[in-house]
């Protein structure tokens, strides 16, 4: 009796342990699908005014422990998650992190004028302004010229540009 209670047992814990393995990956499924804004119907349609920066915006690229990240200046904003603009906003880029260097670079097209990479650092904040509506992916990386290991992971987020000033 003994070895079969151990058994079940042991079948009981495997089972809770490929459960919990599996809820965790469909709940990371979700996390993910959720975040990614651009592959909505309509983008557009999830800008309001708690994700929209106003007509000063700043975008703070920053190293963080184990990645970079980049948080728009709106109340409550989250660091990496999509952020809206309008065409006509400029949108200045810049570290206000100590010695940091910061890397931008859209997949497609940039929806900025001047187009490109956006290169710019602590002394050295980038304003571009929007002119391309839609949906746009982009990764940036931030660094810390004085650490020893200074490069942060790249990270990547969205930005929806929204016709209209």
């Amino acid at each position: 009796m003994k070895i079969q209670r151990c058994f079940t047992i042991h079948c009981a814990l495997l089972l809770l342990a490929v459960l919990l393995i599996a809820s965790f990956a469909a709940a990371e499924d979700k996390k993910d699908s959720g975040n990614d804004a651009c592959s909505q119907a309509s983008p557009a349609s999830l800008c309001n005014a708690s994700n929209t920066c106003g007509s000063a915006c700043t975008v703070n690229v920053r190293r963080t422990s184990y990645s970079s990240s980049a948080t728009p200046n709106i109340p409550g904003a989250k660091g990496d998650g999509f952020f809206c603009v309008k065409t006509g906003t400029t949108v200045t880029w810049q570290s206000t992190a100590k010695n940091t260097g910061f890397l931008i670079a859209f997949d497609a097209a940039s929806p900025f004028d001047p187009p490109g990479t956006i290169t710019g650092g602590t002394e050295k904040s980038v304003p571009v302004v929007a002119k391309t509506p839609g949906c746009f992916k982009y990764s940036f990386t931030a660094s810390n010229s004085k650490a020893i290991y200074g490069m942060g992971k790249a990270a990547q987020s969205q930005m929806i540009v929204i016709g209209g000033q």
